[in-house]
């Protein structure tokens, strides 16, 4: 049997209806545990995100509660944009700050003009191997799962779209990007194949999600906010 919706304040019945929510995820935060805080805050019980934001991660997450969470599908599959920033010549082995930099290689011998054309390998429909640290799940587990025991797990490559590829700024090892792309691209992943291209490696050093779609993080709220919001809606 499902779990009863608790009758909640009359003020909340729009979120037990149905509302879309832009959120600004803050770091350290998993999407799932901002799932978590919007039940405990509006006491719905149903509800969900359009698509998962990893705890560095930044930006915008849309959750829908009650009867929009039927959306969450279409908003999924909206193009995202990203900016962030990597590290040449090292690498991780999840491919972002999540666990500790290793194998560095000298980055001397690298050119701007050498950073720039390396975008352009990705542009288009590529094939795109998802991270062994990744919520996917293979044979019912999750691969983070064994690779923090050190397991492989062997996965097919995703076909994904890259339509921009931007470097907005070179400060070497530091390289700041833009990247607007399909559904189901992993950015840690994307950063770590450019590292490849140019042959010294790379991880990723940070990330936010800018915009889903026609929406933007500018029209996000601040998860305080959202909360004085229903305060103020319960003390009337």
């Amino acid at each position: 049997m499902g779990l009863k919706q608790k009758p909640i304040p009359t003020v909340l019945t729009p979120y037990l209806e149905g509302k879309m929510l832009l959120i600004d995820k803050p770091i350290g935060w998993t999407s799932f545990n901002m799932v978590q805080k919007v039940r405990w805050l509006t006491k719905v019980t149903k509800v969900g995100h359009a698509g998962t934001l990893d705890p560095l991660a930044t930006g915008l997450l849309i959750i829908c509660t009650g009867k929009f969470t039927k959306q969450i599908n279409e908003y999924m599959g909206m193009e995202k944009e990203y900016q962030g920033s990597l590290v040449l010549g090292a690498t991780t082995p999840t491919y972002d700050l999540e666990s500790d930099p290793e194998n560095f290689v000298s980055i001397q011998h690298i050119t701007a003009q050498n950073i720039i054309d390396a975008t352009k390998t990705f542009i288009g429909e590529i094939l795109q191997m998802p991270p062994q640290h990744s919520a996917i799940k293979k044979d019912g587990k999750r691969l983070y799962e064994s690779a923090r025991k050190g397991i492989e797990v062997k996965v097919d490559p995703r076909k994904i779209t890259i339509s921009e590829f931007e470097i907005t700024k070179i400060e070497l090892p530091n390289v700041h990007f833009r990247v607007v792309c399909s559904t189901g691209t992993y950015i840690r992943s994307l950063v770590k194949d450019f590292g490849d291209t140019l042959g010294v490696g790379a991880y990723m050093s940070a990330l936010r999600r800018t915009k889903i779609g026609k929406f933007s993080v500018t029209e996000a709220l601040q998860w305080e906010d959202l909360e004085k919001q229903i305060q103020a809606l319960l003390e009337g």
